[in-house]
């Protein structure tokens, strides 16, 4: 006798989500990041070849570097305040228009005026920074929820490709072209940062979440900037993966950063260790993006939090005599881990903060990331004077391994989330 086939969930007949290299607005969201990518990193580099040919000196290039620096330490936090109260495509588009301006101040201070370089560069520095917290809103804004974790691993797998192909590239194109031809360059990728994104089109998304659509009285950037520190205590998770950052970046990025160049010029008498071990990293944080794009783990903070934690292997593989293959796997496995760690870090970020305070919170993610890595490098370098490479390279090893270990004990840590994903049939 025939038996009457079970009738299939709803959920079931669902499809899958749609691929987000198949949805135009987020592919011209993706190109401008890929650009703001390119022209961040290749900046530099220009900087450096101009020094090469005389045209900058050492002192110059410091200058340039660190007013870049400071101009995006100060603009990411006003950027996070502007993108939640006005259009964040707004934002993206002042942002880098005024990172696309900076390219040829810089090239008329080139030689001639360090004042007006030192400028240009802060203005650089503001654009990116500003650009920053504006991209990550405008893609919750672009992208549908089921889809955001690919999205993201795209977004990271550009800024990945950036670091390898943003010196290439500009190498490439010195053999061509002279300094200021190349400065030029970099403010037309920041024209494309700057004119390419879309609005944000989430299917069946509200409109009154546009910070544009708010209201017209508005308390001053400080009490907005204050609310979105409020906002970030209301995620215990997003605190603790904050404090498992400042470990990793201050002490762990800080002290491989140091120490790296020193092991291989004296430990390995050549600098191939030292290319093929930040190689591997960049490589590897590009198979990690390709795995976290399709892979849900079921306790996703915990997974995220050993991911950040296999960065201490790199730090350990430097305190030991070991083969420089060694080294470079150990590279390679802490760019895997990073990514495990900065995808669904990001997605949860997305999805946890409120929708009028996203830009704030994830401000505050860049201005703690980045703000701290200067004072990281300071310091690991005075310790390596005071105690030696090995004693700092343990410890700090040691912390990277830890600290995210205890981050991970944090209430709602497990799932990145206040509240448990329901369980799986």
């Amino acid at each position: 006798m025939a038996t009457t086939p079970t009738p299939v969930a709803a959920e079931a007949d669902t499809p899958p989500p749609r691929s987000v290299l198949r949805d135009t607005a987020f592919l011209r969201l993706w190109a401008g990041t890929t650009a703001s990518g390119l022209a961040t990193w290749a900046l530099p580099f220009v900087l450096g070849l101009a020094v090469l040919h005389r045209d900058l000196d050492g002192a110059g290039l410091g200058l340039a570097l660190a007013a870049r620096t400071a101009g995006f330490l100060v603009a990411v936090s006003v950027g996070g305040v502007l993108a939640d109260r006005h259009s964040r495509r707004a934002v993206v588009l002042w942002s880098a228009l005024a990172a696309a301006v900076a390219s040829p101040l810089l090239a008329a201070g080139l030689g001639r005026s360090l004042l007006l370089m030192a400028a240009a560069a802060a203005l650089a520095g503001a654009g990116q920074g500003a650009c920053r917290p504006a991209f990550q809103a405008l893609t919750a804004e672009t992208v549908a929820p089921d889809s955001r974790q690919q999205a993201n691993a795209a977004m990271t797998m550009a800024v990945r490709s950036s670091t390898l192909a943003g010196p290439a590239l500009t190498a490439l194109l010195a053999a061509f072209l002279d300094v200021w031809a190349l400065l030029l360059g970099i403010g037309l990728l920041w024209l494309v940062a700057a004119l390419v994104p879309a609005r944000g089109t989430v299917p069946g998304g509200d409109p009154t979440a546009d910070p544009a659509a708010g209201p017209a009285d508005r308390a001053g950037f400080r009490v907005e900037f204050l609310e979105g520190i409020r906002e970030a205590r209301r995620h215990p998770w997003f605190l603790a993966g904050l404090g498992a950052l400042v470990a990793v970046i201050a002490l762990g990025y800080s002290a491989t950063s140091v120490a790296l160049p020193l092991i291989s010029r004296d430990h390995y008498g050549s600098a191939w260790v030292l290319a093929s071990a930040m190689t591997a990293y960049t490589v590897g944080a590009l198979g990690g993006a390709l795995v976290i794009a399709r892979w849900r783990p079921r306790s996703q903070g915990w997974a995220a939090f050993a991911g950040l934690a296999a960065y201490g292997v790199a730090p350990l593989s430097l305190t030991l005599p070991v083969h420089p293959v060694v080294v470079v796997a150990a590279y390679a496995v802490a760019g895997v881990g990073i990514e495990l760690f900065n995808v669904p870090w990001f997605t949860a970020t997305q999805r946890e903060v409120a929708p009028d305070k996203l830009a704030r919170v994830s401000s505050l993610d860049f201005l703690v990331s980045y703000g701290l890595a200067p004072v990281g490098l300071a310091l690991i370098a005075r310790a390596m004077a005071a105690f030696g490479v090995t004693p700092v390279l343990a410890v700090c090893a040691a912390a990277c391994f830890l600290v995210p270990c205890a981050a991970a004990l944090v209430p709602t840590a497990r799932h990145f989330a206040r509240t448990a994903p329901p369980a799986r049939e």
